[in-house]
């Protein structure tokens, strides 16, 4: 097989090159949830605020599943796109978009019982209820369209072509930001518009993605056996592994806050304001993580361990730099950040009690950001599965103790052990990642 990346040399500029359109692309995210309050805000009362925050909150936890669509994809396009194989490249997306359209059209059939079942777990008042019912009515007929990009971000990712990436993200948070201000303050249709605006930008960002894939598509459709049985369980075997390790690291979390509203209100308060420090970290750094998921793939598919070796380092050298540029900034102006994000002076007194976990936490987590990145980019996913059973294992009895003797001091000390343990467990099966690109 021809290496397709011969002719490009692994630099600090390529991996810039990948991870800052990603940085750049992760900021208009939390824009748009502004825009969407401060729209619903004009409508002057309180249940429109919270039927959107609650309709919002159970779509992104329902797509939050299918998250593994774009890891899974990334991973097995670069490796096929290292091998120099195009036609395979689109067929990954293929079978990917496939799986992610068929999922979206499954939530619109059984919405009824989906809805019914989040109302039970997060029940709330029946004006807000009605109102996010009204929402979600609407939301859900963009299923299809969010859940298929996840593949499409995923293949933009395994071929370098992030820029792309932050076209769409723009595109769909400027057009939702746009017609949310057109339909609801000059329109006035209410709740209902704001969830018009998010279903047109979603399948927006659907048709635009898939011109940009549109030659990879062509390609993929002339792929004998596309949709073969031994490619699709490898498919599923993947992406299996993987969402059960992100369900894990979630329940990790869930489990976090939990335990952290048994402290108190302004306790809970305080973890919830710090959290948003993690949002940040998660937000700068992906963008290396997704550098090290195309790089590595790219290598492993060219059967280059020296390029591999190379790619992982230089990718972690930048999230190292970048996770000790967020401590920081966190040490200097996390103060600030707290005054931003809560007025309560009881609350801002316990956020700044906590911050130093907060400021550590970046350069703690980054060797398990970056492993993630580069074990994904490897498919070695069956040891990232074993790896987070294992921390997750270690992790909850942590969780259980510490907080007795410590209090919440105790909780952040768990969570921090976490993060170290993901990257030990990670980094005990690194040789497997070198071997798959021998």
């Amino acid at each position: 097989m021809v290496d397709a990346t011969a002719g490009q040399g692994l630099t600090h500029r390529r991996v810039l090159a990948i991870a800052l359109p990603i940085v750049l692309s992760n900021a208009t995210v939390p824009l748009l949830g502004l825009v969407d309050t401060g729209v619903v805000g004009q409508l002057g009362a309180a249940a429109p605020i919270g039927a959107v925050g609650i309709g919002s909150i159970i779509l992104t936890s329902i797509y939050w599943i299918f998250g593994f669509l774009r890891m899974g994809t990334s991973g097995m396009v670069a490796q096929s796109h290292g091998a120099g194989d195009k036609a395979e490249t689109g067929a990954h997306l293929l079978r990917a978009l496939a799986i992610g359209i068929l999922a979206g059209l499954g939530f619109i059939l059984l919405q009824g019982a989906v809805f019914a079942l989040a109302f039970r777990l997060a029940p709330a008042s029946a004006e807000v209820e009605a109102l996010a019912r009204d929402y979600l009515a609407i939301r859900i007929w963009g299923a299809p369209a969010t859940i298929a990009l996840y593949a499409i971000t995923g293949w933009l990712i395994a071929l370098e072509r992030t820029g792309h990436v932050l076209v769409l993200q723009v595109l769909m948070n400027g057009l939702n930001a746009g017609l949310d201000v057109l339909f609801v303050i000059h329109l006035g249709w209410g709740i209902e518009g704001v969830a018009q605006a998010t279903l047109i930008a979603e399948w927006s960002g659907l048709a635009l993605g898939l011109f940009f894939a549109r030659r990879a598509i062509f390609e993929g459709w002339r792929v004998a056996g596309l949709f073969a049985a031994d490619r699709m369980r490898r498919l599923l075997r993947v992406n299996g592994d993987i969402m059960l390790r992100s369900v894990l690291l979630q329940a990790s979390f869930t489990s976090f806050m939990f335990l952290g509203a048994g402290l108190g209100d302004v306790t809970l308060a305080a973890n919830q304001v710090l959290l948003q420090f993690l949002s940040i970290t998660a937000y700068a750094l992906d963008g290396f993580a997704f550098a090290a998921e195309s790089l590595v793939g790219q290598a492993v598919g060219a059967r280059r361990p020296d390029r591999l070796r190379r790619a992982a380092r230089l990718t972690s050298q930048w999230g190292a730099a970048g996770a000790l540029a967020l401590g920081l900034f966190f040490a200097m102006g996390g103060p600030a950040i707290i005054d931003l994000l809560t007025t309560a002076p009881e609350v801002r007194a316990a956020a700044r009690d906590y911050l130093p976990w907060l400021v550590v936490a970046p350069v703690l987590g980054i060797g398990a950001w970056m492993l993630d990145g580069i074990f994904i980019g490897a498919t070695r996913t069956s040891e990232m599965r074993r790896a987070m059973i294992l921390s997750v294992g270690l992790y909850l009895p942590l969780l259980i103790l510490l907080p007795r003797l410590l209090g919440n001091h105790g909780l952040w000390a768990a969570l921090m052990v976490l993060s170290l343990l993901r990257g030990v467990t990670l980094w005990r099966h690194y040789p497997q990642v070198e071997a798959a690109a021998r």
